[in-house]
C-alpha cells in the first residue's frame, strides 16, 4: 500500500491524541474536585506545555539529522505515563507536574510525526498529506472527551481519576501501529552539516506568520478544551454534555479537513487561512455569550470548522518557506510557538477569569484569532500562494531542492 504509512501514523495519532484529549477535560474536574479555581486550573493547563517549550527546538535538531521514527514510542511511553499518575496524583503540584510529562510526551511524538510527513510527502501532496495527518488529531479530539464525559460522573474525586487511567491505556495502544512508519533515511542526512541557526529561520518570509496562526489556533482549541467544563459548571451543564460538544467541535474540524483540498483550489492558501480565523474569533467570542445549549453547540460546531483549516495549512506554509536542510527544526519552532499559546492563554484565561468571569478567557481567545487573521493575510501570502514548488531531489522522495537563492548562498 503506496500510503500506508500514512494511515498507520494517523491511526496512531489518533489514539495519543484521544488519550490526551480524555486527560485534558478529567485533569481539570479533578484539579476542581481537588479545591482548585480558574487560576489554578489556568496554571495546570499551563505546565502542560512548560516542560515541551524547552525541547522543541532540540528534538527537532536531533531529527533534521537523523530518524524521527524512534520519538513516537518515547512520546507514547511519557504520555501514558503522565495519564495514568495525574490519575493518582492527590495534590495540585503533583497533578501539574505530571501534566507537563504529558505534555513532554505529546510534543515528542507530534514533532516525529510531522517530520515523517513533511520528508515522505512530495510538494504537491503536502496539504493533502498534513490535511490527512491532523484528521488523526481530531478523532482523537472526537472521541476523546466524550470518553471523559462517559467516565466522569458526580464523584468527580474519584471518576476523574479513573478516567486518567484509561487515557494512559488508550495511549498505549497507539504502540500498536507504530512499526514501518519511517521510510530509510538517507546517509547524506545522517551526517548533514550544521543546520541553519534559529534566527535565520525565524527572519525566512512566511515562518513566522505560519507560527502565529497555528499559536492562535490551538491556544483557542486549548483553552476551549480546558475552559468548557468550567463554563459547564458555572450554567450547569452536565459533563457528559460538555464532552459531546467538544467532540462535535472536534468532528466540524473533521469536516473541515476532509473538504480542505477543495476549498484551496476555490479560494487559494491565503485567503482559507484568513477567513477561517476571522470567523473563528467571532463564534469564539460568541462562546461568551449566555446562550442556551443548542446555540453553544451550533457556535462551537462553526468554530471546529473554521478551527480545523488552521493547523494543517500553516505546517504546510512552515515547511515550504523553510531551509530544506532544517524543516524539522523550523516545524519545532512552530511548535515551540504552540506551547508559548498553551502557557500563556491558559494563564492569561486563568486571570482574566479571576476578573472578569469564566467567560471573559473566550472574548479574549476571539481577539488573538482576528490579529491571526489580519498578519496571515498580510505575511502569509509569499510562501502559502506560489504557484509552483520547487522540483524534488532525486535521492530522497518529498524533499526538495535548495531554491536559486539558497544555492546562491552557499
Amino acid at each position: 500500500m503506496r500510503r500506508g504509512w500514512l494511515l498507520r501514523l494517523v491511526i496512531a495519532f489518533s489514539f495519543a491524541q484521544g488519550a490526551v484529549s480524555m486527560a485534558r477535560p478529567a485533569v481539570s474536574y479533578r484539579a476542581l474536585a481537588l479545591g482548585a479555581d480558574e487560576r489554578a486550573i489556568g496554571v495546570i493547563a499551563g505546565v502542560y506545555a512548560l516542560l515541551p517549550l524547552f525541547a522543541a527546538v532540540p528534538l527537532g535538531r536531533r531529527t533534521d539529522r537523523g530518524r524521527c521514527a524512534p520519538l513516537l514510542p518515547a512520546g507514547v511511553v511519557l504520555m501514558s505515563g503522565g495519564c495514568a499518575l495525574s490519575g493518582v496524583a492527590g495534590s495540585l503540584p503533583a497533578m501539574a507536574a505530571w501534566s507537563g510529562v504529558m505534555g513532554l510526551g505529546h510534543l515528542s511524538f507530534v514533532i516525529g510525526a510531522q517530520s515523517i510527513v513533511a520528508r515522505r510527502s512530495a510538494p504537491d501532496e503536502q496539504d493533502r498529506n498534513f490535511g490527512h495527518f491532523t484528521i488523526g488529531a481530531s478523532l482523537g479530539q472526537l472521541a476523546g472527551p466524550l470518553a471523559a464525559g462517559a467516565v466522569v460522573g458526580a464523584a468527580t474525586a474519584r471518576t476523574s481519576g479513573l478516567a486518567l487511567l484509561g487515557s494512559a491505556g488508550v495511549a498505549a495502544v497507539a504502540l500498536a501501529s507504530l512499526w514501518r512508519i519511517e521510510g530509510p533515511v538517507p546517509r547524506g542526512r545522517r551526517s548533514s552539516r550544521s543546520a541553519a541557526p534559529v534566527h535565520r529561520i525565524l527572519r525566512t518570509r512566511g515562518v513566522p506568520g505560519g507560527i502565529f496562526i497555528s499559536l492562535a489556533v490551538l491556544s483557542a482549541t486549548d483553552v476551549l478544551t480546558a475552559y468548557l467544563p468550567v463554563i459547564g459548571e458555572h450554567r450547569g451543564i452536565a459533563p457528559s454534555v460538555v464532552g459531546l460538544l467538544l467532540s462535535l467541535r472536534a468532528a466540524a474540524t473533521i469536516a473541515c479537513r476532509l473538504v480542505m483540498t477543495p476549498m484551496i483550489r476555490l479560494m487559494g492558501r491565503t485567503p482559507l487561512l484568513a477567513v477561517t480565523c476571522l470567523l473563528a474569533g467571532l463564534l469564539c467570542a460568541g462562546v461568551a455569550l449566555p446562550v442556551p445549549v443548542w446555540a453553544l453547540a451550533l457556535m462551537l460546531a462553526g468554530l471546529g470548522f473554521c478551527l480545523g483549516a488552521g493547523q494543517p495549512l500553516s505546517m504546510t506554509t512552515v515547511v515550504r518557506a523553510a531551509p530544506a536542510e532544517a524543516r524539522s527544526t523550523a516545524l519545532a519552532l512552530r511548535l515551540t510557538g504552540n506551547r508559548l499559546g498553551q502557557v500563556a492563554a491558559p494563564a492569561s484565561a486563568g486571570l482574566v477569569a479571576g476578573v472578569a468571569g469564566t467567560a471573559a478567557p473566550f472574548v479574549m481567545l476571539g481577539l488573538l484569532l482576528a490579529v491571526a487573521a489580519g498578519l496571515g493575510l498580510r505575511s502569509g501570502r509569499h510562501c502559502a500562494e506560489h504557484p509552483e514548488d520547487p522540483p524534488r531531489t532525486s535521492g530522497h522522495p518529498g524533499i526538495r531542492a535548495s531554491v536559486p537563492q539558497r544555492q546562491e548562498r552557499q
